[in-house]
């Protein structure tokens, strides 16, 4: 109980010392006149809505420049997308052209294997001696001995004439292609990159527009800056001397109790005011300090009291089971001594019927005189 009564008194007083420290640090914050202000500065506030309204339409051109600046990349992206597909459409179209054109079917060495008008060309087994089907395996036809051998010398010169001329006029003719597209491309280049140009000279404008606007409104900001500050701290000295004298002048220092009295009644006091006790509280409170001991010294004496009174009785109490317990003792051994005597009669009478019995069995001592003379005996 001590050990628990200790721990209760410390943490009491733990909780004391918490809210004294507490009271000083709000009293320090109370009367200290640099952290206390009274009032609303609607001039601060003012300024700070200015800045807040100026800082949001800053941010705002500055999204709005961004957006347009994103619309105009999102353009020029399109268009360069446009032009890539256009290139695009336009060399297969060129291909697909030049397919049609100059590699056409028939004009392939095998198209005459899978040819399906090969049925209706056809012609009898010879017709003469330019005939192709003559193969060697026919000995219809030798090499040099054909009819039309000149003819077809000249016509095949003819044709690899004919075909180196158009192969000259087709390389020309997608050279001069390619030139048109390739001039068509950087034409078109240019003028994006003049475009481009143009564009970045109005946003080195608009950032030289904006810069120096910004630098104007910063310093019209730092010389209201500076004539706020000298004001703040001309009227902070004035506060500083206005409360340097009131305090002089007041109460506070002059540790007037009275200034602690409250208007709701003589018995309660105001907390950032209060100077002290009095003399007749602290003798009351002595008072009832000097009782609380008298009261706890009584209260000791009344459990000493009763624990005497109750170790009395547990000593009477024990006494009178000693004093049973030895009475039951005393019983127990009168009861086992009788009943050892019953069982020494009883044993000697066993005995006896034995010896009886053995001597019946070697004599002719008739057995109703013998139970006769053992029933007398036992009476």
């Amino acid at each position: 109980m001590s050990r628990l009564g200790l721990q209760r008194d410390l943490q009491e007083a733990a909780a004391l010392e918490r809210r004294r420290q507490r009271e000083l640090h709000r009293q320090g914050r109370i009367f200290n006149a640099r952290l206390r202000t009274i009032g609303v500065d609607k001039d601060a506030l003012d300024t700070q809505v200015k800045d807040r309204k100026i800082q949001e339409a800053a941010e705002k051109a500055r999204n709005e420049e961004l957006a347009n600046e994103m619309k105009q990349n999102d353009k020029i992206m399109c268009m360069l997308e446009e032009r890539q597909k256009n290139d695009i459409r336009n060399r297969n179209k060129a291909i697909s052209e030049f397919r049609k054109n100059f590699q056409k079917p028939e004009t392939r060495r095998e198209f005459d294997l899978s040819d399906p008008q090969a049925l209706k060309k056809d012609r009898p087994a010879r017709l003469s001696d330019s005939d192709p089907r003559c193969t060697v395996s026919g000995l219809q036809k030798f090499m040099g001995e054909d009819l039309n051998y000149d003819q077809r010398m000249k016509f095949q010169k003819e044709q690899l004439r004919e075909w180196s001329l158009q192969q000259q006029r087709d390389c020309k003719n997608a050279l001069a292609d390619q030139k048109f597209a390739d001039d068509l491309h950087d034409k078109h280049r240019i003028e994006l990159d003049q475009q481009t140009m143009e564009q970045q000279h109005k946003e080195e404008e608009n950032k030289r527009a904006v810069c120096a606007a910004t630098k104007d409104f910063n310093k019209t900001q730092a010389a209201e800056l500076a004539e706020r500050k000298k004001l703040e701290k001309y009227q902070k000295m004035k506060d500083d001397m206005d409360e340097i004298s009131s305090l002089l002048q007041g109460d506070l220092l002059s540790e007037n109790p009275e200034q602690a009295a409250s208007s709701f009644g003589r018995h309660r006091v105001i907390p950032d005011r209060w100077k002290g006790m009095t003399q007749d509280q602290l003798m009351a409170i002595r008072y009832s300090q000097q009782q609380q001991v008298l009261e706890k010294l009584r209260l000791k004496e009344e459990e000493c009291r009763r624990d005497a009174e109750w170790d009395r009785q547990s000593i009477q109490a024990a006494r009178a089971q000693l004093v049973i317990e030895r009475h039951q003792q005393r019983q127990n051994k009168e009861r086992r001594q009788a009943l050892d005597n019953v069982n020494a009669e009883l044993s000697q009478q066993q005995k006896s019927k034995n010896i009886y019995l053995k001597e019946e069995a070697y004599s002719n001592f008739p057995t109703d005189q013998y139970y006769a003379q053992f029933n007398t005996t036992s009476r």
